[in-house]
């Protein structure tokens, strides 16, 4: 059976744990040599060790993604030299969540979130995306959430630029679209991978969904190789939302 990656190169940010842990599996489960970029070395590692001990190609990047154009370009050249001169798929990930009232955040924390959860991936992609123009095409799946639609009362910080990232996603697909390169977003909802034995206090915002329950990263990760690879051919600019029917249905807790 083929797989739906295979030959192709991708750099995926925040791969160290959680849902960028979940999509750097998942694209080299599908035949992608990927590179997992994150802050710690040690768990870099693990993801690496893990994906190479099934027979998939993984390299580590280590990169701190402080919101400098500086930073961003590093890890994009530093990545496509690893993967051998071009990366087909980026997939901006990375991002941090003070969840503070509007009144408790302070102004070093505004510029520190807005760093690394928009200008990052910013001018990370302004420094992949045209060497994907040149190489023929590419790839750019985003992250969004849910509460980037759906307000909630705390963490109005990061859900703002959460919605800076979807605006940011139909701004690209129309920007590099027409050059071959393809821009989509996903929305997730309560992503989490609860302990076993353990009731995490995220599952209330679950109850009354269509699915009842909190995702998984690997739900995350099934869509972005959809979005990465040819069966999303035809689709530019969307935000696809992998969130229980969070957003979309009308929640009715019991």
């Amino acid at each position: 059976m083929s797989k739906r990656l295979a030959g192709r190169t991708a750099l995926v940010t925040g791969a160290t744990s959680n849902i960028g842990r979940a999509i750097a599996e998942a694209f080299a489960a599908e035949g992608a040599h990927v590179v997992v970029s994150g802050r710690s070395a040690g768990r870099g590692k693990e993801v690496v060790d893990g994906i190479r001990a099934r027979g998939g190609r993984a390299d580590f990047v280590l990169a701190d993604l402080d919101g400098s154009a500086a930073a961003s370009r590093a890890l994009a050249e530093e990545s496509t030299r690893v993967l051998g001169g071009r990366i087909d798929v980026l997939v901006n990930n990375a991002g941090i969540y003070p969840g503070d009232t509007t009144a408790e955040t302070d102004e070093k924390t505004f510029d520190k979130v807005y760093a690394v959860n928009v200008k990052a991936p910013f001018f990370l992609t302004a420094a992949v995306a045209p060497a994907m123009v040149e190489a023929g095409g590419g790839a750019i799946v985003n992250l969004g959430s849910w509460i980037a639609r759906l307000g909630v009362p705390i963490g109005a910080l990061y859900s703002s630029t959460k919605g800076a990232m979807e605006t940011l996603t139909r701004a690209w697909a129309a920007e590099f679209g027409p050059r071959g390169v393809r821009v989509n977003a996903i929305s997730p909802g309560v992503v989490l991978t609860p302990e076993p034995g353990t009731v995490h206090p995220a599952e209330a915002m679950m109850k009354g969904t269509p699915a009842g329950r909190m995702g998984t990263p690997g739900a995350i990760a099934d869509a972005a190789v959809y979005l990465a690879g040819d069966e999303s051919s035809f689709v530019h600019g969307i935000v696809l939302d992998v969130d229980g029917g969070r957003t979309a249905t009308a929640v009715i807790a019991g």
